[in-house]
């Protein structure tokens, strides 16, 4: 068996935010590391379900030079943006925003859904724009569960979500050489992680599993040594998250909700977003998250 020294890089313990109605775990940004491949900020949500009546409302806000990608195991969440874009985010579906220049969105709860009480549970995880990318136009990009491969052998089955995994390829827009994978392992189902791409990191969301005999915490970030093919297996049955993609070679910061190469262009966004200078969300433009002073997100000195 393998041990930890040559299995993984790094492993990063998850920062959990209590909201109250939910938790979120964050794994990146960390102080240790900024990125996986493209993938600069890691959320996993849930499982929670909200009191009844209430629900999930992310008021709008903008971002730049980043994609959030938005994968939901249960539940559902109502997207709109600076661009028009109006869809309900549903399991098994992805749904990629591309920020480029500059868009604004927010994500609630389905009124509908409000009455019982929704469900929430799911990841929200950005990716950097590759230098000569970062300012493309704004976009919204979603990919229905039935437009995703799915590689099933026996005890276990992986919904390949963004890149090309074990001989198949996602539809889904990538900027810069991207993997992103939803693996469920069965009672004793296992799974090799391949080695191809620069960087890779493994996240359990459910249920339990191991890495060549290693068990793996539940909501941890493990980053895979860059070459090293793994042997992924649980005894009970877990869900695994898998993502990684092409190295950057230039550095990313982090302030807020907004991801760029230029520490200049971060401080644009701040100040076109204190003036309101971005444009406003159609059917939802009578609220805002503000600036603030001091974020949560924040990834340079």
């Amino acid at each position: 068996m393998a041990t930890i020294e040559t299995t993984f890089e790094q492993v990063i313990v998850p920062v959990t935010h209590d909201l109250g109605d939910f938790k979120v775990n964050r794994t990146l940004p960390a102080k240790t590391r900024t990125m996986v491949g493209p993938f600069i900020f890691v959320d996993e949500f849930g499982p929670a379900r909200l009191p009844a009546g209430r629900g999930m409302d992310v008021r709008p806000h903008p971002h730049i030079n980043l994609a959030t990608v938005t994968y939901l195991f249960e539940g559902a969440i109502e997207h709109r943006d600076s661009i028009g874009s109006h869809q309900v985010i549903q399991p098994g579906a992805i749904n990629l925003m591309t920020a480029g220049r500059g868009i604004v969105h927010s994500e609630r709860s389905p009124e509908e859904l409000r009455p019982q009480g929704p469900s929430l549970y799911g990841m929200q995880t950005w990716l950097a724009l590759p230098d000569g990318r970062e300012e493309v136009d704004p976009a919204f990009d979603h990919v229905p569960a039935s437009g995703l491969p799915l590689i099933e052998d026996g005890r276990a089955r992986a919904r390949v979500l963004m890149g090309t995994l074990w001989g198949a390829s996602a539809a889904t827009r990538c900027d810069s050489p991207t993997i992103y994978a939803d693996i469920e392992l069965g009672p004793n189902g296992s799974l090799l992680i391949e080695s191809g791409a620069d960087e890779r990191a493994l996240m359990v969301v459910g249920g339990e599993a191991e890495l060549d005999g290693q068990s793996l915490d539940r909501f941890t970030l493990y980053v895979l040594k860059p070459g090293y093919e793994a042997k992924l297996s649980s005894a009970g049955g877990g869900r695994i998250m898998l993502m990684g993609g092409q190295a950057f070679s230039t550095r990313r910061y982090v302030f807020w909700n907004f991801v760029s190469s230029s520490r200049d262009r971060i401080n644009q966004a701040k100040a076109d977003w204190k003036a309101l200078r971005l444009p406003l969300v159609p059917g939802d433009d009578q609220e805002f998250i503000p600036l603030p002073e001091f974020p949560k997100t924040v990834s340079y000195p």
